[in-house]
C-alpha cells in the first residue's frame, strides 16, 4: 500500500469527509421540502442514512491504494472480509443508486455496445457500463484487488465477476453455496466450511495482514446484532399504521447490504429503530390515511419508487412487508462467533433465493399473517429470473390458501426500457378494484 495514498486517505476521512457532512447538513435546512398529505411526516434518520452513504462512497475514492479493496456480491459473507481491513464496494447496490438516479438506461447500453445482451441482469449491466464509460453518480469507484462472490443470489453474479476478473486482472473468490432442494445436510455443511478456510490464506496474501480470530468475531457479533436490528425495524410495521412503507425500507437496507459487520451499521439502526417506536407509540403513519396492508415480492423498480408510493398511497394502500427486505433478517440466528464458520455456511446458505419454492410460499404465507396484509403487489422481473421465477405459481397458492388478491408487475428493476406505464397502470387498477370490492 502506498504511504502517499494511505495518508491522503486518512486526511479525507478525518477532514474532507466531515467537512462534506457539514456541507450536505446545511444545504439540507435551507432546501425544506414541503410537506405532501398523503404521508405522514418523514423520517429524521433518513438525514443521517444519506451523510453515511455518502461518506461511504466519498471515501472509496481515496481507499484504492490506501486499503485493500474488494468488491463484493450482496449474498456473500463479507464478515470474512473485515479483519483484513478490506475497504468494500457492492456493486448491486451502485446499480440501485444508478437505478434511482435514473442513469440505468445510459449505462446497460455502454455494456450492450460492448456486445452484452439486454437480457442480462441491469445490475451487471450497469457495472459493465461503468467498467467501459467511468459515468458514476457517486463520482468514481475504487479499482478493486480481488473479488468476492458468492452464488447464492444467482448464477449469473459468478459470470459477471469472472467477466471482472478478467477486465481488471485480478482474483475472484467464488463461496459455493449447494442450493438446497429440500434441506441442508451436514456435507454440505463441511463442504463450505473447507472453503471459509481456504480463502483465509489468499485474503492474508491480497490484503498484506494476518488472519485475527478475535477481530473476526467481533465482526459475526456485529453483524448478527445489526441484522437482528434490521429485522425489528421491519417488524415495527405490523403496527396499525405501520410507522413506515416498504418504499422507505428499500432506502434504509443500504448499510445492512454494504456496511454490514462494522459499528456504523449497528449504530444508525438503533437510532432508526427509536425513531420508529416513538412513530408507533405516537400512532404516526407512514401513510396518513392507511386502509389496506399490501406486500411486495420482489427487488424494487428503483426508478418508481416515488411514483409507486404515491399511487398507492392515493389509493390508502401502504406496503407493509417485503420479501426482499427480510432476507437480510430471515437467516441470521444461526450467525455465531462461537462456531463462526459452521454458523456462516448456515446462515449464508439458507436465504430464500438459494432456497425451494415451498420455503418462499411458507414464508409468504408467515408474513402475509404477520403483517396482517390484505393484498399482494409481485415484481416479475426481467433482471432478476432466479428471483421471478414460480411466482405465477405462488400467487396461485396464495389466492387458493389465503384468498389473497395479487397482481404481477412486468418491468426490471433499473433498466427502465423495461417498464411500460399504461399496461402497469391497467393491471394496477384492475387490482385497486379488486382490494376496493373486497
Amino acid at each position: 500500500m502506498s504511504i502517499g495514498r494511505n495518508l491522503k486517505y486518512h486526511l479525507m476521512k478525518d477532514v474532507g469527509a466531515p467537512a462534506l457532512m457539514g456541507l450536505a447538513r446545511a444545504r439540507r435546512k435551507k432546501r425544506r421540502s414541503r410537506p405532501n398529505p398523503l404521508f405522514g411526516p418523514p423520517l429524521k434518520s433518513a438525514g443521517r442514512l444519506k451523510e453515511i452513504m455518502t461518506r461511504h462512497y466519498f471515501l472509496s475514492r481515496y481507499a484504492e491504494g490506501a486499503k485493500p479493496v474488494a468488491w463484493v456480491t450482496s449474498g456473500a459473507p463479507v464478515e470474512l472480509l473485515r479483519p483484513f481491513g478490506f475497504y468494500t464496494v457492492y456493486p448491486e447496490n451502485h446499480g440501485a443508486l444508478c437505478g434511482a438516479k435514473r442513469m440505468g438506461p445510459e449505462l446497460c447500453e455502454a455494456a450492450e455496445e460492448h456486445g452484452y445482451s439486454q437480457d442480462l441482469c441491469s445490475y451487471a449491466r450497469i457495472d459493465l457500463g461503468y467498467f467501459f464509460s467511468g459515468k458514476t453518480p457517486a463520482g468514481r469507484l475504487p479499482k478493486p484487488d480481488v473479488l468476492f462472490a458468492s452464488n447464492n443470489i444467482c448464477q449469473t453474479v459468478v459470470y459477471w465477476y469472472k467477466v471482472l476478473a478478467h477486465r481488471y486482472k485480478i482474483p475472484l473468490i467464488l463461496f459455493d453455496t449447494p442450493y438446497n432442494f429440500e434441506e441442508i445436510t451436514e456435507n454440505d455443511i463441511g463442504y463450505m466450511v473447507r472453503q471459509f478456510h481456504e480463502m483465509i490464506p489468499m485474503l492474508e496474501q491480497i490484503s498484506k495482514k494476518e488472519f485475527n480470530q478475535e477481530r473476526f468475531e467481533e465482526n459475526i457479533r456485529s453483524a448478527k446484532e445489526a441484522s437482528l436490528t434490521w429485522g425489528e425495524i421491519l417488524a415495527t410495521m405490523k403496527a396499525r399504521p405501520a410507522p413506515m412503507s416498504i418504499f422507505d425500507a428499500f432506502v434504509h437496507l443500504a448499510p445492512i447490504v454494504s456496511l454490514r459487520g462494522l459499528p456504523v451499521a449497528l449504530n444508525y439502526y438503533r437510532i432508526l429503530l427509536q425513531e420508529l417506536r416513538e412513530r408507533v407509540e405516537q400512532g404516526i403513519g407512514a401513510v396518513t390515511h392507511e386502509g389496506k396492508r399490501l406486500m411486495w415480492d420482489n427487488i424494487a423498480i428503483w426508478y418508481k419508487m416515488r411514483d409507486f408510493a404515491n399511487l398507492f398511497a392515493e389509493q390508502r394502500m401502504n406496503f407493509v412487508t417485503a420479501t426482499y427486505t427480510n432476507a437480510w433478517a430471515e437467516t441470521i440466528l444461526n450467525l455465531e462467533d462461537g462456531n463462526p464458520f459452521e454458523s456462516m455456511a448456515r446462515t449464508y446458505s439458507l436465504v430464500i433465493l438459494n432456497n425451494n419454492l415451498n420455503h418462499r410460499l411458507n414464508l409468504m404465507e408467515r408474513l402475509i399473517k404477520e403483517y396482517q396484509v390484505d393484498g399482494l403487489v409481485i415484481h416479475s422481473a426481467r433482471s432478476c429470473k432466479p428471483y421471478s421465477v414460480g411466482q405465477y405459481d405462488l400467487k396461485r397458492l396464495l389466492l387458493e390458501r389465503l384468498s389473497i388478491p395479487s397482481v404481477v408487475i412486468e418491468a426490471d428493476i433499473t433498466d427502465s426500457r423495461a417498464f411500460s406505464e399504461e399496461q402497469t397502470l391497467t393491471r394496477l387498477n384492475a387490482f385497486f378494484e379488486t382490494m376496493e370490492a373486497g
